[in-house]
Formats: C-alpha cells, sequence, structure tokens
C-alpha cells in the first residue's frame, strides 16, 4: 500500500509535540513549520548558520529538476559533489535536510561509502552494505544503552519486558536517538506503528543523562562516533547488523503503550526469528 503523508495544512499538530517529531522541534520552527512550507532559501539560511558554528560542510540544497537529473550522476555522486537534489513542498526531503544538518559526519560517512560501492560494482547494482546504509539512513535509530541486561531483552524479543517491566528505564538507562528521515516522516502520522533499524552504543548512565543536561554536545559525539565507525566499516556491512526496534513501545510514543497488552497484540511486536542473533554492540 502506497504511503500517503498529510500534506502541511492538514497534519495533525499534535504530532509535533511528541517523540519522535518533539525532539526536531527547535529546526521546525526556526524554518516555521508547521505554519508553511520552508524554502530552499531558508533551508540554506539554517545550513550556513549551522556550518558556521560547528565549521562542518554540508550540501548546498538545491531543486530537484530535470536538468539537474540530466547531468546522469547518481544520487550519491550528486552529494560528493556538494549538492543534494532537495523536491520543494515534500516532507521526505525535507527531514532529510534536517538530518544533514544535524548529523552531518555521519551522512557523509554515509556517502563516501555508497560512493566507493558505486565506484565498485557500478550504477545499476547494489550491495549488502549499500542496502545497510540505505536502510539506516531512510529509517534507522541510535540506542544509546548503560545496561546490558536491557539489551538482553532485546536480543531475545522481549518485548513485555523491555518496554513494560523496564518501563522506567527509558531515558535512565537507554535512549533513542531517532536518525533516518523515512521514521520521521512517517511519525506525521500520530497513530502509526513505528519500527526503526537500531545500531546500539554502549554507554554509563552519566552518558545517557548528557541527553537531559546537554543534548547538543552529545549529538555532536554520537555523529562523530558513528561516522567512525561507518568510514572503519565497523557497522552496516550487511541489512542483518542492524536491530529491529518498535519505537511505539517507548513509554510516551504511542498512546497504546500504557496497556501491558499492546506489546503482545500490535503487530509491530514480532517474535524473533529462528536462528536470528544480533551483531554486539559498539561504544559511544
Amino acid at each position: 500500500m502506497r504511503l500517503v503523508v498529510p500534506t502541511m495544512d492538514l497534519v495533525d499538530r499534535k504530532v509535533f509535540a511528541q517523540p519522535p517529531l518533539s525532539d526536531w522541534a527547535a529546526e521546525l520552527r526556526i524554518l516555521g513549520v508547521p505554519v508553511a512550507w520552508p524554502g530552499l532559501s531558508q533551508l540554506e539560511a539554517l545550513r550556513d548558520h549551522v556550518q558556521s558554528a560547528d565549521g562542518i560542510a554540508r550540501p548546498s540544497f538545491v531543486a530537484q529538476t530535470p536538468a539537474l537529473l540530466a547531468d546522469g550522476l547518481h544520487y550519491e555522486e550528486r552529494i560528493a559533489q556538494g549538492r543534494l537534489a532537495t523536491r520543494e513542498q515534500n516532507w521526505h526531503d525535507l527531514l532529510n535536510a534536517l538530518a544533514w544538518l544535524r548529523y552531518p559526519r555521519i551522512k557523509h560517512a554515509l556517502n563516501a561509502a555508497q560512493c566507493a560501492d558505486i565506484a565498485e560494482v557500478g550504477r545499476r547494482q547494489r550491495t549488502r552494505a549499500q542496502c545497510a546504509m540505505t536502510h539506516f539512513d531512510e529509517g534507522g535509530a541510535i540506542v544509546l544503552c548503560s545496561d546490558p541486561q536491557l539489551l538482553g531483552l532485546w536480543d531475545r524479543h522481549d518485548w513485555q519486558g523491555l518496554f513494560w517491566r523496564e518501563r522506567l528505564a527509558w531515558g535512565e538507562r537507554i535512549a533513542v536517538q531517532v536518525y533516518g528521515h523515512a521514521i520521521l516522516e512517517l511519525a506525521l502520522q500520530p497513530e502509526r506503528l513505528l519500527t526503526a533499524k537500531c545500531i546500539v552504543l554502549m554507554t554509563d548512565a552519566a552518558g545517557i543523562g548528557r541527553l537531559h543536561v546537554d543534548p547538543l554536545a552529545l549529538r555532536q559525539d554520537i555523529d562523530a562516533r558513528m561516522a567512525d565507525l561507518i568510514a572503519a566499516h565497523s557497522v552496516l556491512a550487511d541489512p542483518q547488523d542492524l536491530r529491529p526496534l518498535p519505537l511505539s513501545g517507548i513509554p510516551g510514543w504511542h498512546p497504546g503503550a500504557i496497556d501491558a497488552h499492546f506489546f503482545s497484540e500490535a503487530p509491530c511486536f514480532r517474535p524473533l526469528r529462528p536462528g536470528r542473533r544480533y551483531p554486539p554492540a559498539s561504544t559511544l
């Protein structure tokens, strides 16, 4: 079934006050969302602002026109040249632009790895690593965890344990930073069940606590660490490297999560497939 995303004038405003979109409220507000669509000039102005603050270059946001696409380049190759094809009045591309503004090192690392694989296998084929990188770029999240027991519950797909019995752990011993712009786009539908494809970074409780004290600095550290892992081919070699996490189970993320039955009845809480094993977590 084709995804139908509400237009700016029809989107339910409450989605911007609940996770995951609430985490991006500052950037959206600067751009005038959800009152009106920002133009490319507004995106460019915000890009210039964040670049001057952190010194990290981002590609220019340029209109995706037939003339632009006539250059024959792959989407990733064009980014490597400093141009990001962006459709105006399009949620998917707007949210992708925000991901570039917040996580430039991850984006650059993914782009470099994608271009390397394109150079090796050509533009018409895709490696397993390319598939993994695309899955993460579109639907990914980074999970910070300080408690190996929580990771064990996740390993077993013990969703009631992870989300219900350990519901007080969320925000204290485990936390999520949504990265994928497609997940953010799906979140425009408030009742939607969301599942992200995740990479885990183990840290300590103080590390997770930084989300409440200095989230900008923590995100910059996540950005740098993830970029290093991608560049070293330590993650995203295969789609099976990614852990599915039903985001709708996190307390406060979906109205159904106040009922224990939700975690056994909602279709996003799938059992572990026989033989499925997840790779070990990395560290922050």
